[in-house]
């Protein structure tokens, strides 16, 4: 059923023969498979903004606040965003050093072991697609905000063709969709932020200078579960639960290494800036969410439990709640208009980074070889198709009831998203291991993580501890469920069987250090890169061209 990556892997070149001159003319590819390179910087970059922000750091932000308290949130967010700095440097070197297909997942079959990379294949393929009609159902609750009337069935078939649409043709239509829809995400990061600044010193409807007053009344920190100070500590875990489902973004940047002009280059730029954006967009947010309304509000608590209508809507947001208090009107209604981009955006990133992953696996044989497929604009045409299966699961929403299995689904996956960060730390392990043991510099990479490998050491055992303990409250006296268990520990039940499976059945075995490969596609990648002739401008330059200014930039060619 399934097939070797050696049967089809293309070489970097090919050669054909001019009639007239009978002189033999080289065609550089792009990559050893199909996909095209045609992703810009500007579109890295926003895309890798928008990889990372999320409905989760507009709304449900709010559920750490309630079980943490600002100080709880602050805290918890803050060293989750360390972690998720540690990972990211690991991430980092990979992915410059060797931008393939696939990315993590590849590299997981590669330098640790084949069963490796099929586990972490299919564990995150089934994360993102599941995600999609999730994300298409959480868009129709946001409409609710303004109209009860939207027939839900139009909403569904209106994002699964335009999620298509944006997919199927060249790849540079879908960095051009996220471009404006992650720029919609970051005006809405800075209208929030702005927000709770101007109010806080007194520029609200009710000239209340509140400051830093909820830290003080009703409390830095919040109880939860228990009292006192193991309460305390408790609610700072809610925190760090929360925003474990909320931060996220190496893995997304990776997917789009296969795509990407000047890998090498435009890559290592988006991965620097990504601690900047961690601690600017994550830590931010648990900032102002702490300063902009209490723990205990009654609104929150109301909406979030359930026993009010809003959950899941900008209603839900804490910010909405707190333009609300203040008596501020027309807010709210921006601020749910970019939360509606922001989570149209989040579902079409799922599409893509769904196909490519499932892409992936088809290349290492890990999926049926059929879905190698590629239309000539390098669109794994088979994968989207199988991808968007999955958005028809947001139908159950449309019957009374049944949209909870919907919930129940990504309820079961949530896990996966922390497996994927275990993966990546442990492919570098395997990663810096081959480099030493094949004699090759680390410095002479085109990008050299820092403080390795204590950096990937800690960063796994952290996400370990996390994925492990995350559902404790399950065995706590008079809290056990079944349905609870299964909900924190399916997929950590599933990742193992996947990876045992597939290794009873190929009788793979671990990669020795010695043997790695660590020169696989590096050839077609430096081939590429050093016969691309077409102007490579910075960032900013490129925001400025679009608007028809910087037009007689000197291209930077490489001869």
């Amino acid at each position: 059923m399934f097939s070797s990556k050696k049967d089809e892997e293309k070489p970097y070149s090919e050669t054909s023969e001019d009639a007239s001159s009978n002189v033999q003319v080289a065609t550089v590819l792009d990559n050893s498979d199909q996909l095209k390179r045609n992703l810009g910087n500007r579109q890295i970059q926003l895309i890798a903004i928008g990889g990372s922000i999320g409905t989760a750091t507009f709304v449900t932000i709010s559920t750490g606040l309630i079980k943490g308290g600002p100080a709880g949130l602050f805290l918890g967010y803050t060293i989750y965003t360390i972690m998720m700095g540690l990972v990211n440097n690991c991430m980092a070197e990979m992915a410059v050093f060797m931008p393939v297909s696939g990315a993590f997942i590849r590299m997981a079959g590669r330098w640790v072991d084949e069963s490796f990379g099929f586990m972490a294949g299919w564990n995150f393929f089934l994360f993102e697609a599941i995600l999609i009609p999730f994300e298409i159902s959480a868009l129709n609750l946001v409409l609710t905000y303004w109209s009860d009337n939207i027939p839900v069935e139009a909403i569904i078939v209106a994002c699964i063709v335009l999620y298509f649409l944006i997919n199927a043709f060249a790849v540079k239509w879908y960095g051009e969709a996220e471009f404006w829809l992650a720029t919609g995400k970051v005006f809405l990061l800075l209208i929030v932020f702005l927000f709770t600044f101007i109010t806080m010193v007194g520029g609200n409807p009710k000239h209340d200078a509140y400051g830093f007053r909820y830290w003080n009344k009703p409390g830095a920190f919040a109880e939860y579960i228990t009292t006192g100070a193991l309460g305390r500590f408790e609610g700072f875990l809610g925190a760090v639960w929360s925003a474990a489902f909320t931060i996220v973004g190496p893995e997304y940047l990776s997917m789009v290494a296969g795509e990407t002009k000047l890998p090498r280059r435009y890559l290592k730029t988006a991965f620097k800036t990504s601690y900047l954006r961690f601690g600017f967009f994550f830590i931010g947010s648990a900032i102002c969410v702490g300063i902009v309304i209490p723990y205990n509000d009654p609104t929150l608590l109301e909406i979030t439990s359930g026993s009010s209508g809003g959950s899941g809507t900008a209603s839900a947001s804490p910010y909405v709640i707190a333009m609300k208090n203040l008596g501020i009107s027309v807010l709210p209604h921006i601020t749910n208009a970019l939360l509606v981009t922001s989570i149209f955006s989040a579902g079409n990133a799922y599409t893509y980074c769904g196909s490519r992953s499932l892409y992936g696996l088809a290349l290492d044989g890990h999926a049926p070889k059929f879905l190698r497929k590629c239309t000539k604009n390098g669109v794994p045409i088979y994968c989207l198709c199988i991808t968007m299966l999955f958005p028809c699961l947001a139908f159950l929403e449309a019957s009374s009831g049944a949209d909870k299995v919907l919930t129940w689904l990504v309820d079961l996956l949530t896990a996966a998203q922390i497996i994927d960060y275990i993966i990546i730390c442990t492919t570098y392990l395997f990663f810096y291991r081959a480099c030493r043991a094949q004699g090759i510099d680390r410095k002479t990479l085109p990008y050299c993580g820092w403080f390795q490998p204590y950096s990937a050491w800690i960063a796994l055992v952290w996400m370990v501890a996390v994925v492990c303990v995350y559902g404790y409250t399950t065995f706590l006296p008079g809290h056990w469920s079944i349905a609870d268990f299964f909900t924190y520990y399916t997929m950590v039940i599933i990742a193992p069987v996947l990876f045992c499976g597939w290794k009873l059945v190929k009788r793979t075995k671990f990669v020795k250090a010695s043997e790695a490969d660590l020169v696989w596609d590096a050839p077609v990648i430096d081939a590429y890169e050093a016969t691309y002739i077409e102007d490579a401008p910075g960032f900013w330059t490129e925001i400025l061209q679009m608007f028809g200014m910087r037009r007689n930039r000197t291209s930077k060619e490489v001869e």
